[in-house]
């Protein structure tokens, strides 16, 4: 007998991961003893900003992954490809910052909160645009790298300060701004190594976030994290540098590091760092720990609502979905991103984290953006209506089929 009624499917579609390309070079070019020039050859595939090909060097791995507009899902965009294109959307940017020293005997961790950038390094923009900078340092070892980091930071990150002064959105200042922000992080971990008060056995972790106009600029080297809320689905724009990440595994054991029970060579729990000189290879060598930061850019739209930044205590018992599904109810009852950081991590205490935590909340947009999202309806099935007459013969048919 031949059913005429079906069930029908909705089918689901699935990205698929693209498989990640190693950047194994970690060349440094040291022109003067204090004035050090760092050059960077990129050697990952092009990425398109506002569109045009830029070269980038970041050496993850890129992963698609579907979502849901819920705060009740789990599931996350990680590293994601952002077709860029240009927005006049103007971020209001407001934040709130929390620390505490958690389980630890010392606090280790260190961090900077600048709404007005401009303000704070005396200039002017041409024409008015929010700009802000905020970081967090995670340090091991002591807190001695992270501290030396957060009082330099201005000097290190900004040396050209008139770089930011001539803001635009085209291509060219785009990768400028990258190669200058990327050769910071090299400046400041060679300025680790010349500093006496600092032990070579100690380093940090850093994780910025540069805001100027509408474009979020974010670089990381270490296994702090920074996560977007858009429209409620949290956008990693970070990769944890852990060696149980595989690209990094393969990138350290192919310049003769080894991991040894989750750990590089047997002792540092990231495989990316500032500091840390008695685990890296002299200068102008390719060093199975490097500091060499990630960089994403991402054009910021009226979907954005909020960035979240911390150090890996609140990410080690917090999922970064968990973390902005949190955060956007408190800023729905309250509207303060101070508050919200200290109840996120007085959250991750309770979820017995064993680490220091800081955690930044960043507002983009106003709390009259933060709209209701409702889980969206994934209908896997749709059942015909079947009358009493087929009803009956599809049981006959599958009772004798069973027989």
């Amino acid at each position: 007998m031949i059913v005429s009624q079906k069930m029908v499917t909705e089918a689901e579609m699935i990205c698929q991961q693209r498989i990640p390309v190693l950047d194994v070079k970690y060349h440094l070019c040291v022109a003067q003893e204090h004035n050090v020039k760092v050059e960077v050859s990129p050697t990952s595939p092009p990425v398109t900003f506002f569109g045009q090909v830029l070269v980038s060097s970041e050496s993850d791995s890129t992963e698609l992954s579907r979502f849901e507009t819920a705060e009740s899902c789990s599931e996350v965009i990680k590293d994601p490809i952002l077709e860029i294109s240009p927005t006049k959307f103007i971020p209001n940017i407001r934040s709130g910052s929390f620390a505490e020293i958690g389980p630890r005997g010392s606090m280790d961790d260190e961090h900077i909160q600048i709404d007005d950038l401009a303000s704070h390094l005396g200039f002017v923009f041409k024409s008015p645009i929010p700009s802000a900078f905020y970081a967090v340092f995670d340090g091991h070892g002591g807190p001695d790298a992270a501290y030396f980091i957060k009082r330099n930071a201005m000097r290190l990150f900004f040396e050209d300060a008139n770089l930011l002064q001539s803001y635009d959105t085209d291509a060219l200042f785009l990768k400028k701004l990258e190669d200058s922000h990327r050769n910071a992080f090299l400046r400041a971990d060679l300025a680790l190594a010349d500093e006496e008060t600092v032990s070579s056995s100690c380093g940090t972790t850093a994780l910025t976030a540069l805001v100027l106009g509408s474009h979020l600029l974010v670089a990381n080297a270490g296994d702090c994290r920074a996560v977007l809320c858009r429209r409620g689905v949290a956008v990693e724009l970070s990769q944890d540098h852990r060696p149980s990440y595989l690209p990094e595994r393969m990138r350290v054991e192919e310049l003769g590091g080894f991991i040894d029970d989750g750990y590089l060579n047997g002792c540092l729990s990231v495989t990316r760092a500032l500091g840390d000189w008695d685990l890296k290879f002299p200068l102008g060598s390719a060093s199975p720990l490097i500091a060499d930061p990630d960089v994403k850019q991402v054009a910021l739209t009226e979907d954005d609502e909020f960035l979240i930044i911390g150090c890996d205590g609140i990410w080690d018992v917090i999922s970064s979905q968990d973390a902005v599904s949190f955060v956007r109810r408190g800023l729905r009852r309250h509207d303060d991103p101070q508050l919200c950081a200290r109840e996120l991590v007085k959250e991750a205490l309770r979820l017995n984290t064993s680490d220091n935590l800081t955690v930044i909340v960043i507002c983009l947009s106003s709390i009259e953006s933060l709209v209701e999202s409702s889980p969206p309806q994934r209908q896997r099935f749709r059942a015909c209506c079947l009358s009493e007459d087929a009803h009956n013969r599809l049981k006959s048919f599958l009772e004798g089929n069973s027989k």
